[in-house]
């Protein structure tokens, strides 16, 4: 048995260290609180910043709170391309031999040398969840979306299980734009092999002519 996972759209947005924060907006600077996220513990900030790669910029991108230990900046493919940017997909965190690019507030610049990634898509669950749905942490799993004449069944999706999560899943603007649906857009996870599979082995097997 399946359940209903909400899918929710991450747009473009930056999560900040406190010392590149205050390099941006001053010594002693805090970040002003706007609005609640979905995941606990996790908000929106009054604070914007310009985001300039070599042949592009993004003005007024998001800061979301709180701060973190490093500063890391979320894209999608679309938007490394008009930054001029390399689209490197990782998992939140994972930020070694990514590129960097320039941050703009109002009390100066920063160049950050690392830190732009294509956010991998992922779903945030409770450890109640993760045995209800049969999956571990860090599992790749199938989600088949609803949707109108588009569904799509997404692969390579990552679980990240902690207690303090919402059951919910995240995509890029460029994944949700990819399928149609109603405004409370959700999937479920699906099962195509017994174990947790990867994918690349599924192409070249079909490709040498072995079907699952």
């Amino acid at each position: 048995m399946s359940v209903k996972i909400p899918i929710e759209t991450s747009a473009r947005h930056i999560h900040v260290s406190r010392e590149d924060f205050e390099k941006l907006f001053g010594e002693g600077a805090e970040l002003h609180y706007t609005k609640e996220l979905s995941q606990p513990g996790q908000y929106l900030c009054k604070e914007r910043l310009t985001v300039q790669g070599p042949s592009g910029k993004f003005e007024n991108m998001a800061i979301l709170g709180p701060f973190r230990k490093e500063t890391q900046v979320e894209v999608s493919l679309t938007d490394t391309r008009k930054l001029g940017l390399p689209g490197i997909i990782r998992q939140s965190g994972d930020t070694e031999g990514t590129p960097g690019c320039t941050l703009i507030g109002p009390g100066g610049s920063l160049e950050i040398p690392k830190g732009v990634i294509v956010a991998k898509r992922h779903i945030h669950m409770t450890p109640e969840d993760a045995w209800s749905l049969r999956v571990r942490d860090n599992d790749e799993v199938f989600v088949l979306t609803k949707s109108y004449g588009r569904a799509l069944i997404y692969a390579d999706v990552v679980v990240r299980v902690n207690q303090n999560f919402h059951l919910a899943m995240h995509v890029d603007t460029d994944e949700a734009n990819a399928f149609s649906s109603d405004a409370e857009p959700y999937g479920v996870i699906v099962r195509l092999f017994d174990d947790n599979y990867n994918t690349d082995k599924w192409i070249e097997e079909v490709l040498s002519g072995i079907h699952r």
